[in-house]
C-alpha cells in the first residue's frame, strides 16, 4: 500500500517539484480566491500573470476589481508587479499598497496577528510615501489618506475578533 508520502490527487509523480519554464521551483496547484493552496485537480480561481507591466491606472483599476471581488491575494500580485517594474520613486507607494492587500488576505483568512500587523505595515508605508518629496496625496486619482484610515480601522476590527469578508471590507482606492 502506497503511504500519504508516495501519492497525490493528480498524475504528477509524488517524487518531483512543479516547476516553471525555467525550471524554478513554482506550486501549480489551484488556489482559492484568497490564494490559499487546494488540492491538485480542484477548481481554482485564475492566478493573475506575474511581471505584467502596467500603466499606473490600470495597475490601479485592475487591483480594485480584484479587491472588490475578494481577491485580496490577487490583488496584491497586481501591486508587486508594479513595485517591480514601476519608476524608482514609486516602489515604496506600490509596496505599500501590496501590504495593504496581503493584510486583508491574512484577516480574512483568520490571521488576526498577521493581518492586522500587515494592515497597519501598509498604511505606514502608504502615508510616509505621500508625506515624503517624492511622493503625493493623491497619486492616480487614490485618495491616500483614506486608504491609510481604512486599512487602520480595519485593523482595530481584526483584533477585537470581527470576521473579515474580503469583498465587502474592500478599500475604494480612488475614494
Amino acid at each position: 500500500m502506497d503511504s500519504p508520502a508516495d501519492s497525490t490527487a493528480s498524475d504528477r509523480p509524488a517524487d518531483t517539484r512543479d516547476r516553471d519554464d525555467e525550471g524554478r521551483a513554482r506550486n501549480a496547484r489551484p488556489r482559492d480566491g484568497l490564494g490559499r493552496p487546494l488540492p491538485y485537480g480542484a477548481d481554482g480561481v485564475p492566478r493573475q500573470p506575474e511581471g505584467v507591466v502596467r500603466a499606473p491606472g490600470e495597475t490601479v483599476a485592475e487591483a480594485q476589481r480584484l479587491l472588490e471581488e475578494g481577491k485580496p491575494f490577487h490583488a496584491h500580485e497586481v501591486f508587486e508587479d508594479a513595485w517591480k517594474s514601476g519608476p524608482e520613486e514609486e516602489r515604496e507607494l506600490w509596496r505599500g499598497l501590496a501590504q495593504l492587500a496581503v493584510g486583508l488576505t491574512h484577516a480574512a483568512r483568520g490571521n488576526v496577528t498577521g493581518g492586522a500587523r500587515l494592515l497597519r505595515r501598509g498604511a505606514g508605508a502608504v502615508t510616509e510615501w505621500a508625506a515624503s518629496g517624492a511622493g503625493r496625496a493623491r497619486p492616480y486619482g487614490m485618495d491616500l489618506a483614506a486608504v491609510a484610515a481604512w486599512a487602520r480601522e480595519l485593523a482595530r476590527d481584526v483584533e477585537d475578533g470581527a470576521p473579515v469578508d474580503a469583498g465587502a471590507r474592500a478599500p475604494r482606492l480612488r475614494g
